[in-house]
Order: C-alpha cells, then structure tokens, then sequence
C-alpha cells in the first residue's frame, strides 16, 4: 500500500522540447557543413524530427547516436553523431526544470529526501539517464 503525500508536474515540458531542442541543434550543423537552410522545407524538417525522436530514445541506453538521412535538402545526405553528454548540455536547462516538480513534492509533503521512498515518474522522458541521475542526487 501506498500513501501518496503530494503529487506535481509541468504539463508544458516533455519530450517534444528535447526534440526540438535536438531539430535546432542539427539545422544549425546542417547551416555549418552546407551553407543551406532547411527550415524552409517542411518535408525536410518532418524528417530530420522523426531521426531526433529515434536518437532520443538510443541516447537513453547508448553513449551516442547516429543520424543518417540520405538527399534531405536540396539532395543533400545528412550524416551526424551526437553523444550523450552533448545532448546533456544542449538541454541542461530543461532537466533543471524536470526538477522543480520534485522540490514542489517535497515542500507540499513536508517531507525530507530521506524521508520518500519511492517517486512515481510519468512520461517518456523519464527514461533519459540524466533525469534519473538528477533525481537520485
């Protein structure tokens, strides 16, 4: 049996801002290597979306994640790593904020850390090994 002390979150925040964070990040180098921005093309965005969900989700059991995207823009193939700690620091303000509900628990619950024994984590991002090293310090 559990006894639930307090429960908080941020229905604005979620992995759709990983994404996007991750979509900015590769444009950027896409604008580098190139010269060629791909913003414009919708089909070219949806694309290089659908390769950062996925690197998302390998950054979560692997060190690094490959993105390979043949003629995204322009007949360009699009070839790109991004290791973990680099995904880290490119959302380091949004694991920071993932935070805010857990000190909200504990200030709404009177509780100390040491005093919770269990926290019940909702929602994809959950998975991201920074969220849970974050948690548990």
């Amino acid at each position: 049996i559990f006894e639930v002390k307090a429960t908080a979150g941020d229905t604005h925040l979620g992995g759709e801002d990983f994404d996007n964070r991750m979509v900015d990040y590769f444009i950027q180098e896409f604008k580098k290597k190139f010269k060629k921005d791909l913003r414009s093309n919708q089909r070219a965005l949806r694309r290089l979306r659908t390769a950062c969900e996925r690197a998302k989700r390998t950054l979560s059991s692997s060190a690094q994640a490959h993105i390979e995207i043949d003629s995204l823009f322009e007949g360009v193939d699009f070839n790109s790593t991004l290791t973990r700690a680099r995904f880290e620091d490119l959302n380091m303000d949004y694991f920071r904020k993932c935070m805010e509900p857990v000190e909200k628990v504990l200030r709404d619950s009177k509780l100390s850390k040491s005093q919770v024994h269990e926290v019940v984590l909702v929602g994809g991002s959950t998975r991201i090994p920074k969220v849970q090293s974050m948690l548990m310090d």
